[in-house]
Formats: C-alpha cells, sequence, structure tokens
C-alpha cells in the first residue's frame, strides 16, 4: 500500500501546529508550499541538494501510524560536493507509538535530543558482524554519562536528556503514551537529532524489515508541500 499525498500532507500540518505551540522558530523553507519551489532559483541549490525541508515517510510499510516518521532537516552535508559541512540537524515530530523500522547507521553517529513535550522511549541493542541484534550488554552515554544496559533495553528521555548513538547500534525511539502536547487524544513531542553527516541512502540497514526509506506516492490529493527528496531543479533563466 503506498503512502497517501492526503497522509503526507496532514502530517505536515499537524507538525506545524506542533512547532508553534512549542515556539519553534524554522527555516523559511519549512513554510514554503509547492508553488514557492516550483518558482525558486539555483541559489535555492543547497537546500535541493542537501536533501533539507520536510520528510514524511511510511519505510514502505503501509502502516504510516505505526511505522512512520514526520522530520524537518534543517541542515546538512553531502560528502563528494561543495556542500562541506560535517554535520547534520534535524527536528522531529515524535506522535507517541510512532517508531521508524529497527535499524542502525555504517557510519553516522548522532544524539537524539528530547526537546519538548513528554518523554522519549528509545530501544537500543549492537548490531553484531552480520548486522543483527547481538545480545551483549553495552554502554551508551546519556548526558555525557556512561550507562550500561541490557541488549534491547529501553532508556527514557525526558525533555532535556540526551542520548548518543553511536555507529552500529540497532535502535527504534517513540513518543511514550500519555505524555505530550495532546492533538485529537494523541500526545506529540519534539525531539532534535544533532548528527555526523546524513545519507539516508546508503547509510541506513533495516534491520527486521527490508525497509524503504523514501516510498512510493499515492497521489490522491493535489500535492501541497514538497518533501526533501522531491524538489523540482530550479527554472531556467529567461534571457531578456
Amino acid at each position: 500500500m503506498k503512502l497517501k499525498r492526503s497522509t503526507i500532507d496532514q502530517s505536515i500540518d499537524i507538525a506545524k501546529q506542533v512547532i508553534k505551540h512549542f515556539k519553534w522558530q524554522v527555516p523559511y523553507f519549512a513554510l514554503w508550499n509547492h508553488n514557492d519551489w516550483e518558482n525558486a532559483g539555483e541559489e535555492f541549490n543547497e537546500v535541493r541538494d542537501c536533501m533539507l525541508g520536510w520528510d514524511v515517510t511510511d519505510f514502505g510499510s503501509g502502516d504510516f501510524y505505526n511505522i512512520g516518521r514526520v522530520l524537518l532537516t534543517l541542515r546538512n552535508g553531502r560528502k563528494g560536493t561543495t556542500y562541506q559541512k560535517e554535520y547534520a540537524e534535524k527536528l522531529l515530530i515524535d506522535p507517541e507509538g510512532q517508531r521508524a523500522p529497527a535499524h542502525f547507521h555504517l557510519t553516522k553517529r548522532e544524539d537524539l535530543i528530547c526537546r519538548d513535550g513528554g518523554n522519549i522511549l528509545v530501544q537500543l541493542s549492537k548490531a553484531d558482524n552480520e548486522g543483527m541484534r547481538s545480545k551483549e550488554p553495552f554502554s551508551v552515554q546519556v548526558d555525557g554519562k556512561s550507562v550500561k544496559i541490557h541488549a534491547n533495553e529501553i532508556v527514557r528521555l525526558k525533555p532535556g536528556m540526551s542520548i548518543c548513538i553511536p555507529p552500529r547500534t540497532i535502535h527504534q525511539f517513540w513518543g511514550e503514551e500519555g505524555t505530550g502536547y495532546m492533538i485529537d487524544g494523541v500526545g506529540y513531542t519534539i525531539s532534535n537529532e544533532i548528527s555526523s553527516v546524513c545519507d539516508d541512502w546508503n547509510d541506513n540497514i533495516f534491520v527486521d524489515t527490508a525497509g524503504v526509506r523514501f516510498p512510493e506516492i499515492d497521489e490522491d490529493v493535489p500535492r501541497r508541500y514538497y518533501l526533501c527528496n522531491e524538489y523540482p531543479k530550479a527554472p531556467a533563466e529567461v534571457l531578456g
């Protein structure tokens, strides 16, 4: 089942409502509609090429409200290009219960920070040489403190807390039920991901499922927003 464009648009509308509630300020590209992008010149190519902006996906699950994610990429680099940033930042909207599939990154190291709303639950294990869950205990850094945990243990982050997730660490995280800013009976929390450069085409390894980072979309309604992997090219300059 394809992810519906209407679901994408509604999710971005809710995300903007959550961001406004917590008084976060976001860049212009978070507020642009499809017309803005269709008329944007080459001076905005860093946004296009580094995939800044809205990112809504169900990872090919067909079950967006359980296995899905709404993110806003604020900054990123791109290896092998003129975009030499060595870091990335994402703002994540975390409805209670919604999560990405269990996955790890080959090279990316990330700090996950619970910013506002409720709590974030983070389930972790190390990846073995075959890319599966190791049963061995290991240590993670929570707000700079070394904490020893067991495989598949859940770490609770309250607002203001953070955890460092190194490469080859299998992780899932979600908003804790009964916490967060309530919209239509669902609690929403905002978290941040601060990381090394994010390469969503090549650096994600999904553990329990094939996982499709950017799924096919059912265009059931006219597009209102462009996602970060959909931007049109800059319009050709008109010679006068």
